[in-house]
């Protein structure tokens, strides 16, 4: 058994008691749910693009970086002009579609790719902490609540056995969703680097989860709910440090799986409904102009411009203009003038992300 920090872990019968085995159930049954709606979006681009940027800025919104729907959206078109909270949650969406890329390709999650990650969000090499004195503190007392490892050799340890349990399917018999939840645990309970340890840590879940097999893609995120439930969050987190209780930790952890895939499965039917009707729409009052990429384009991403459609379809600037003034006319986009540039916006998907 791979150790766990400093933290003793239990029989895996002390960890799947009566009540998380009926609570895991429920989250897999979601979970393959969402799997299967998934997989029936003719490109996958578009869940990944859409919902990375979704979960980039909930996952920041946790560490009090806050930016909004249509600032972040422009963010993904022009780098300039942009607030640092923008620029910010446009690298986590970055890295996670990254590391997502190398997960699929390797169906292993490395110690170089945590690295990777926490190297994209927080743009140095620092890598994990080397200089003894980090503590986490209660934000409103300043009261010391939890001192994680303070040795550079020990960190490293920790985090290369976390690795191999996170990789090794025979050194335990536990569900890999209660693996997960203790994964996570460990990683925030080791805090390996200076700073952006909760996005990691959020990153992380994600890329077990497809390293598992249980999502072919990176789907499924906790950030909304730990938003939503924040104080409980940090509650059962202690709670496993002081008194070793896991059910607690566990139980929250699966509540949140079950109820994100039931969000995410509404969220992505919403979006082929969505999809459905513009197809319908474009098919029926611009048939000469109608083409499945031109359709993914506008679908990808809440907001698009002239380079994109150029670049997605293979066509030239005059073509690409001519296709998006169409749509405009048609009332598929609207158009708004940045700057120089004409950006063209999706609004029932971008009033679909605003919502959820």
């Amino acid at each position: 058994m791979y150790p766990i920090a400093h933290l003793p872990l239990p029989d895996p019968e002390q960890l799947e008691t009566r009540a998380v085995l009926k609570k895991l159930a429920i989250a897999h049954r979601y979970l393959a749910e969402l799997k299967g709606v998934a997989a029936s979006i003719p490109n996958e681009n578009i869940l990944i693009s859409t919902l990375t940027l979704q979960e980039a800025k909930d996952s920041s919104a946790v560490e009090n970086i806050i930016t909004t729907h249509d600032e972040l959206f422009k963010a993904e078109l022009i780098s300039e002009h942009t607030s640092i909270a923008a620029k910010e949650v446009r690298d986590y969406s970055a890295a996670l579609r990254q590391s997502f890329h190398n997960i699929r390709q390797q169906n292993l999650l490395r110690l170089n790719d945590i690295l990777e990650v926490q190297l994209a969000l927080e743009k140095n090499r620092a890598g994990f902490r080397k200089v003894p004195g980090t503590a986490l503190k209660n934000a409103a007392t300043g009261e010391v609540i939890y001192t994680p490892p303070q040795d550079a050799n020990e960190i490293q340890s920790l985090m290369e056995n976390l690795v191999n349990y996170i990789n090794d399917d025979e050194c335990c018999e536990l569900d890999p969703l209660v693996k997960m939840a203790l994964i996570h645990h460990q990683f925030e309970s080791i805090h390996p680097f200076y700073d952006g340890n909760g996005r990691t840590g959020r990153i992380i879940n994600i890329l077990y989860l497809v390293a598992k097999g249980l999502l072919d893609l990176p789907v499924l995120y906790l950030s909304r709910y730990i938003i939503q439930n924040k104080a409980d969050y940090y509650h059962h987190l202690q709670t496993v440090r002081e008194d070793n209780n896991w059910e607690p930790w566990l139980l929250f952890i699966l509540e949140g799986i079950a109820q994100t895939a039931q969000q995410t499965i509404g969220l992505i039917e919403q979006i082929k409904r969505q999809m459905s009707q513009v197809k319908q729409g474009i098919r029926t009052q611009l048939p000469n102009i109608y083409r499945q990429e031109l359709l993914n384009n506008i679908f990808s991403h809440p907001y698009t411009k002239i380079d994109f459609v150029m670049q997605d379809l293979s066509v030239s600037r005059i073509t690409a203009t001519k296709y998006l003034e169409q749509l405009v006319e048609h009332g598929f986009l609207v158009k708004e003038k940045i700057g120089r540039s004409n950006y063209y916006i999706n609004q029932p998907l971008f009033a679909l992300f605003a919502v959820n």
